[in-house]
């Protein structure tokens, strides 16, 4: 069989995917669809890359390591700039199908949540969302109990002679990045003495300010489309979101701003 254009990006199953389930249905619900589709191929593709940077950091090879997050960040600004597209929707028109959605959240995106494990946010609990067992859960397991970009970030400093902190090498995965004053010392060391690598860590300040500025827009998204109400599901809605904000990934590259 000849491969076209079609067979290859297996468009016939690709362009069936979006069913409203809405009476009607209703005319929003196929941009509703749409959107979270292209959200979760996307965040596919930062796992893809962001794990490729791992591989690349622990090779100690920085040019591609620097154009991996070069890349990363580009997709995030696709990501961000999606909301734009989301909020053309009314409020009224999203009520128009919300409730067809019933126990269906955002808050169950496993990608996602693979995706905050990855870049160091660790939360156990999240695991309660999906049945024991299952193909979700396990992917989660294994993001909780697997090294953070951070750790491959201290582990290329190291292998480039950097006095790592050994309590910064040796710290539980499965937990947050906690700030540490004696890698802030360090980081203040690289950033006077290593223009390369300083470079490298400015691009992890850019991945988590990107990273914070979908979580802000989102918030205000959700604000903005339902208010104050309680998510699909049974989340919280924006009153969780918010209390995501303002959370770096990276502590304590932010933390020694003050002292360069």
């Amino acid at each position: 069989m000849t491969l076209t254009y079609s067979s290859y990006l297996k468009l016939d199953q690709l362009l069936a995917l979006q069913r409203p389930i809405s009476d009607g249905p209703e005319h929003d619900e196929t941009l509703f669809i749409v959107i979270h589709q292209v959200y979760e191929l996307w965040f596919k593709e930062l796992l893809h890359e962001l794990d490729h940077l791992n591989a690349l950091l622990a090779r100690r090879d920085l040019p591609r390591a620097q154009h991996t997050l070069k890349r990363v960040l580009t997709v995030l600004k696709v990501v961000v700039a999606q909301i734009d597209v989301l909020e053309t929707m009314t409020p009224l028109e999203f009520l128009s199908f919300r409730d067809r959605l019933e126990t269906g959240s955002g808050f169950q995106s496993f990608q996602f949540r693979e995706l905050e494990c990855l870049l160091g946010r660790k939360d156990p609990g999240a695991l309660e969302r999906y049945p024991a067992g299952s193909e979700e859960r396990r992917r989660l397991e294994g993001r909780l109990a697997a090294p953070t970009v951070w750790d491959a970030f201290l582990a290329f400093l190291r292998a480039e002679g950097y006095g790592v902190p050994r309590a910064a090498l040796a710290r539980d995965v499965r937990r947050p990045v906690e700030p540490s004053p004696d890698l802030q010392r360090l980081l203040i060391e690289v950033y006077r003495t290593n223009p390369t690598v300083a470079s490298l860590c400015e691009r992890l300040v850019d991945l988590d300010e990107g990273f914070q500025e979908w979580r802000y827009r989102h918030v205000k998204m959700v604000q903005r489309t339902i208010g104050t109400r309680r998510g699909t599901g049974g989340s919280a809605g924006a009153d969780y979101l918010m209390t995501t904000l303002n959370q770096p990934v990276f502590p304590d590259l932010w933390a020694i701003r003050t002292e360069l």
